[in-house]
């Protein structure tokens, strides 16, 4: 071994990459429940305890329907609560049944103000009781992303920002960003930015799942997630 790279081998602050690193990194991602969307996704689904944003024009277009699965699977894992913050949904009881949420475990907190959004995230975040919280906000800079990706890290929590379109051309911290795509054949998912992966788009997303239900709207229900 040339003496320059053995003198770099045995510094302490020098990382190696090992296999037991990279098979490690599996416990760090979540199925997103659809098939093509996780083949689509490095380690096969949603990066955990990060920040991912879910970019929309249209309300109910399958937004949430997106998340579900996977925020069922987060509760199931452990104890705490979902955080709503600023959604403009009235949360439909038996639809989140249906996914295998518990709604005692649902939290809903109003927000008005892109300001206060991010507070509430970051509060809820920060408590170490969330397993996942959601924001709906327009306009944020790319330091309060950071803000909340850090949170989400340090807290064993899945932050995500649902955000209008408009937001792709704001820089962001997230580490999966993605617009959803309506379409004749049902909504494709656009994922233009993919940290350890590369941009693609999935048409018709939900036809790739195979073990989730679909989301029911009952007769002069007010509202739903989807």
């Amino acid at each position: 071994m040339q003496p320059t790279l053995e003198k770099l081998l045995q510094q302490r602050a020098l990382w190696r990459c090992r296999r037991d690193s990279l098979d490690g990194q599996a416990a760090t991602f979540l199925s997103t429940g659809y098939s093509a969307l996780d083949a689509a996704l490095p380690h096969g689904g949603w990066p955990r305890d990060t920040l991912i944003e879910v970019l929309s024009d249209t309300v109910g277009v399958g937004e949430l329907r997106l998340l579900m699965p996977a925020l069922a699977a987060l509760l199931a894992e452990r104890d705490g609560y979902i955080v709503w913050v600023g959604s403009p949904y009235q949360a439909y009881a038996p639809a989140l049944l249906q996914w295998g949420i518990d709604v005692d475990r649902v939290l809903l907190v109003n927000a008005s103000t892109a300001s206060d959004v991010v507070w509430a995230c970051g509060e809820a975040l920060s408590s170490g009781s969330a397993v996942a919280v959601m924001g709906w906000v327009d306009a944020l800079d790319i330091t309060a992303t950071r803000r909340l990706k850090l949170a989400a890290a340090d807290n064993r929590s899945l932050a995500v920002l649902l955000r209008p379109l408009a937001a792709r051309a704001q820089s962001s911290a997230a580490n999966v960003r993605l617009a959803m795509v309506p379409g004749s054949d049902g909504t494709g998912v656009d994922l233009f930015k993919v940290t350890g992966g590369r941009p693609q788009r999935i048409p018709a997303f939900e036809s790739f799942s195979a073990f989730w239900p679909p989301l029911t709207n009952q007769p002069g229900a007010a509202a739903s997630p989807d």
